[in-house]
């Protein structure tokens, strides 16, 4: 599941954000050079500055241009989404809206002349890429840098307002001058080995307190009479409880669609973990229907253990190995980026230009949208290149609720990308799945944890839980009008916001999903070996891989899929609070060490649906912790085939 996300950001969120949806604002700033609005992070605030930064550093970074024609590919986007045809070609939306060749000649020419040297331009002419030193950055954008401590992590920024010179037409943000995208988070697959304790469930309330023992006798409290926590839900059991089983046997199951997933890093033992899994859980083999790619001009640094590249091995495992689960005949495109402190973005754009896959799940964000235009903007073009030619994209919501962490009086705020109007935000659910696969309930994701203190629970605390609620970016997309209660969008006053999530799927990490995944022991060897893991970042690529069904069944792409989830929600399970009372938690085994009993075991209650502080609710019909709900098998299927926009 992501990190757990720290409620600093969200704070600064709440004060600091301005509009991310216009064109490019421009501000005179003296010599013929012009200000890059929003280009200063609202982290990088004076009680904050810590030290000058190093003029020796190096920096790599790119200048984003805008499409031309204004809001025209956003419209077209938008339209050829709605009605679900009349999708351009790559090279037709290249046509009509990349920035020009003399644009990119004029900015190259400007960037060579203040002594950078020049990196890759993709074939969208998107962005031009350069590095160069800290001190060449601050005369050629008219700026100081200065290291910034941000909750505990020290990042480089600029202390005003980037410039560039007037004559450089269209540019709309400088992206990675600033050290925003270490903020970046994902989801927290063990970099070393994890084991599940037993007792586990094989399937909901297979094991309970009263009828399994504990294996070192400790005594659990009996009242209520809790079921201990799923090994792991996998293969035919998800298939079974989201109804597309039949489906699948029939030959529904994703064939002559690709599933494209983007990430940092590469695990090197992906291709062998993905067919053990399958083999193990009844899944045909992967061979032939995976490649991997790394998007050309990033930034090829050496791996930094402070990013965590073998966790992010975890998260590529995971994301593969769900959406073969419910896809099982789709080809699968890994894109990693060579680091993560900038380079995942061009990894999308790569991936969206090329049209290398039909659908792209993403299982990382930031905790909050307190971020500079620079990473906002460019993004967002990326996501209505998708949507105009066709790409439906996926991403978590995030899996810290509303950012509050349930502390009163704390700022909510939704994350980043998945907030954006042009991408599918997919929120997490508990789930219970029946001995014979099929689904008991399902319920919001948000857990309270309650230890065993002197043989009873503890208090329950908040720890984590689907992410969700109201822009303070975006406006409301026409999609939801109508849908979402004025409650939720017109949460600060004012006008209707775009909300988050769109749709759900399983996510709670207490009755997760089994990943297998070599891992390292801490007797230094490696193994395969598969536990449970959760978050929304399970949600998206399982839902990916559903809606993978959905476009092979229809025959056509959908391009951006809100407007057809949004008009078929019906056919989506509605989330309530219904089965809460019969299922109000699990109780939960873990090795105090994660991998052995050596050190002993922890007991804990974790409570459901648990809700109390935050902002955001499971309610009847569209939420802001599951939207509008998660795929009802052949019925959602069905739908979605039959949307003629």
């Amino acid at each position: 599941m992501l990190r757990a996300q720290r409620t600093t950001l969200a704070a600064i969120a709440a004060a600091a954000l301005v509009s991310a949806t216009a064109g490019t604002a421009f501000a005179a700033a003296g010599g013929g050079h012009s200000a890059l609005s929003g280009s200063v992070p609202s982290w990088a605030t004076g009680t904050h500055k810590v030290s000058a930064s190093s003029g020796a550093a190096t920096v790599d970074f790119r200048v984003y241009l805008d499409w031309r024609g204004g809001d025209a590919a956003a419209n077209l986007a938008q339209s050829v989404s709605r009605k679900g045809s009349g999708f351009l070609t790559a090279q037709q939306f290249r046509s009509q809206f990349s920035p020009s060749q003399t644009s990119v000649n004029a900015v190259s020419s400007w960037l060579k002349g203040q002594g950078f040297a020049l990196g890759h331009v993709p074939d969208n002419r998107k962005y031009v890429e350069a590095s160069g030193t800290v001190s060449q950055a601050a005369a050629a954008f008219g700026t100081t840098f200065s290291q910034y401590s941000v909750d505990g992590t020290v990042l480089r920024s600029n202390d005003t307002a980037l410039t560039v010179p007037s004559s450089l037409g269209g540019v709309e943000a400088v992206l990675g001058l600033d050290e925003s995208a270490a903020l970046v988070h994902r989801d927290a697959a063990p970099p070393a080995a994890f084991v599940n304790a037993r007792p586990c469930s094989a399937y909901w309330a297979e094991k309970t307190v009263t009828n399994a023992a504990t294996p070192d006798s400790t005594v659990l409290p009996t009242t209520p009479n809790l079921p201990f926590a799923p090994c792991g839900y996998a293969g035919a059991q998800l298939q079974g409880a989201y109804g597309v089983t039949e489906a699948l046997n029939s030959g529904n199951d994703g064939s002559g669609i690709t599933v494209g997933v983007v990430d940092a890093y590469a695990s090197p033992t992906i291709v062998a973990d993905v067919e053990a899994y399958s083999a193990k859980h009844a899944l045909p083999p992967i061979k032939g229907h995976f490649s991997q790619i790394v998007a050309p001009g990033t930034f090829n640094r050496p791996a930094n253990k402070r990013q965590d590249p073998a966790g992010w091995s975890g998260e590529e495992t995971l994301d593969i190995e769900a959406v073969h689960t419910m896809a099982p005949g789709a080809d699968i495109v890994y894109a990693g980026s060579a680091n993560n402190f900038q380079d995942m973005d061009a990894a999308l754009n790569h991936l969206v230009d090329t049209h290398r896959a039909d659908i792209i799940t993403n299982s990382y964000g930031f905790g909050g949208e307190a971020l500079p235009k620079g990473y906002i903007k460019p993004q967002n073009d990326i996501f209505i290149q998708a949507a105009a030619t066709g790409i439906s994209m996926f991403f978590s919501s995030g899996d810290s609720g509303d950012q509050t962490g349930g502390v009163a009086g704390a700022a909510p705020t939704p994350d980043w990308p998945a907030s954006s109007p042009w991408v599918t935000a997919v929120g997490g659910t508990s789930m219970g799945i029946a001995q014979d696969n099929s689904r008991l309930f399902e319920l919001g994701w948000e857990t309270g944890k309650s230890p065993l203190a002197a043989g009873a629970w503890a208090s329950p605390f908040y720890t984590s839980g689907s992410g969700g609620g109201t822009s303070r970016l975006f406006a409301q997309p026409s999609y939801q009008a109508r849908v979402v209660p004025t409650s939720i969008s017109r949460t600060y006053g004012g006008a209707a916001m775009r909300t988050v999530p769109d749709v759900s799927a399983l996510g709670d990490p207490n009755t997760g999903f089994l990943v297998g995944q070599t891992q390292r022991f801490p007797d230094g060897h490696d193994a395969y070996s598969e536990y449970r893991i959760g978050g929304t970042s399970v949600s998206s690529p399982l839902y990916a891989g559903m809606f993978a069904l959905a476009q092979q069944k229809a025959g056509h792409p959908y391009g951006l899929a809100n407007p057809a989830l949004y008009t078929t929600r019906a056919a989506s399970t509605d989330i309530t609070k219904a089965d809460l009372l019969a299922n109000p938690g699990v109780a939960r085994t873990d090795f105090a060490n994660s991998v052995d009993a050596t050190d002993g075991y922890l007991y804990s209650e974790r409570l459901l649906d648990f809700d109390e502080g935050l902002t955001i609710h499971v309610l009847y019909g569209y939420d802001d912790v599951t939207g509008n709900g998660s795929p009802n098998g052949q019925t959602w299927l069905d739908a979605l085939a039959a949307y003629t926009g």
